[in-house]
């Protein structure tokens, strides 16, 4: 082994692998004079409450999903919320969940009084695992919520046989998944009802905002009357009549962020082009040396939310701890996955769920203190993120190849050196 500096892990002396400041690379979101423009007109036009560029963006929306409705919610845990009432959820009613996502994903349900049952992810795709959620439906399940974690969608025919089978209703919290699609169809049509969320860190952002989609004009009209009192008096049904007071809720997207979400939107396909790109290439080098980076099967067009990578821990001297450590003496931006497990969170183990739930003291409920999903906890614990890389590579991302080069070329010594019994 050659033991110069260049090539000697920094957590050994060496000098360290990333020398390129990460700012180029990585700033999002990407915004331009093109949104600076749209927002300014909007100001211009002096409505900033209900301009028309909100069903501009519902517009653009329902074209690139390919749906017949498109309600634009100030984020997408409003239009969350509206998901779960719109498909008319009652009291006590179970909603099979994922564990490892955003809590929004989940939490809106129990406002309207419905029950998460948290299920395991498959270690494939981090999405809901099938074989799982089969095992847990009872005669009170009415519904599954999908999550495409970090872009890549879930083991959607499974879930789609499993749903017609028991007659369940499909939530897609797509958004994560701008642009991606499972066998061509794009991720955003794939529930019976469907929701992208527009927050500053999304593939397509808006600031704060999110989009509802659906085929069913019942889904679309239940969602309109929580919240948007606009649109209920445009409504051409009875349910006009709730204009006065909405269903108690106001949801209604700023017009400001509207504007950049359209314009946001319409650079989408640019943006993860170049995202992919990097990521790509990134995963390619890293797949060689014996990291899993999810890279999807053929019918699969992912993209990246974010990036995480999984460490099989046991096949190398290193510990994931120890490697996380060497790799950001290197410079390197890692760390442990975005979202704490849902299941473990005090939320639930707690019993604070109970005072938004309010159901009947006397109501069997899930034993979420002594809940446990062993498969998903394990893999949770093996997953490293790093950074996205949304932007032009400018040389960092063969910088990290090196960095990890090092590391693993010099695990057992670093392993020797650090007394790495992790």
């Amino acid at each position: 082994m050659n033991f110069n500096k260049t090539n000697l892990p920094a957590i050994l002396g060496g000098t360290p692998a990333i020398s390129i400041d990460h700012e180029i690379s990585n700033k999002w979101p990407d915004l331009n004079q093109d949104d600076e423009a749209a927002v300014l007109q909007v100001m211009r036009d002096g409505n900033i409450s209900t301009h028309k560029v909100i069903h501009k963006l519902e517009t653009a929306y329902a074209e690139f999903s390919g749906r017949s409705y498109a309600l634009a919610h100030n984020n997408g845990t409003s239009a969350l919320l509206a998901a779960f009432h719109s498909i008319g959820l009652q009291l006590g009613d179970e909603v099979l969940v994922p564990s490892a996502t955003f809590w929004a994903s989940v939490l809106p349900m129990l406002w309207i009084g419905a029950v998460p049952v948290f299920c395991e992810s498959e270690t494939e795709r981090m999405g809901i695992d099938p074989n799982d959620l089969e095992k847990k439906i009872t005669p009170k399940t009415r519904a599954i919520v999908v999550v495409h974690l970090w872009g890549l969608p879930s083991k959607m025919t499974e879930i789609f046989n499993i749903a017609k089978k028991h007659n369940l209703k499909i939530i897609e919290d797509a958004s994560h998944a701008h642009g991606a699609s499972w066998k061509g169809r794009p991720c955003g049509s794939l529930g019976d009802v469907s929701v992208f969320s527009l927050q500053g860190d999304k593939l397509a952002p808006a600031g704060e905002g999110g989009i509802l989609l659906c085929d069913n004009y019942e889904y679309y009209e239940r969602a309109i009357c929580l919240g948007d009192i606009t649109k209920i008096i445009e409504l051409q049904t009875p349910s006009r009549r709730f204009a006065a007071t909405s269903f108690g809720i106001k949801t209604r997207i700023a017009p400001l962020s509207a504007a950049i979400g359209c314009n946001q939107l319409t650079r989408l396909k640019e943006h993860n082009a170049l995202r992919n790109k990097n990521l790509r290439y990134l995963s390619n080098k890293l797949e060689k040396l014996g990291f899993d980076t999810f890279l999807p099967p053929e019918h699969i067009e992912r993209v990246y939310f974010e990036y995480l990578i999984r460490y099989k821990e046991a096949k190398h001297p290193l510990s994931l701890k120890t490697l996380a450590k060497a790799l950001i003496s290197e410079g390197c931006q890692v760390s442990a996955p975005r979202y704490p497990l849902l299941h473990q969170q005090p939320f639930f183990t707690e019993g604070t769920f109970k005072e938004v739930l309010r159901l009947p003291s006397e109501h069997p409920l899930p034993d979420y203190l002594n809940g446990s999903l062993p498969k998903t906890e394990a893999s949770n614990q093996s997953l490293l993120k790093l950074p996205s890389f949304p932007g032009t590579d400018n040389g960092i991302i063969d910088q990290y190849i090196h960095a990890f080069d090092k590391i693993m070329a010099y695990s057992k010594e670093i392993a020797e050196a650090l007394n790495d019994n992790d």
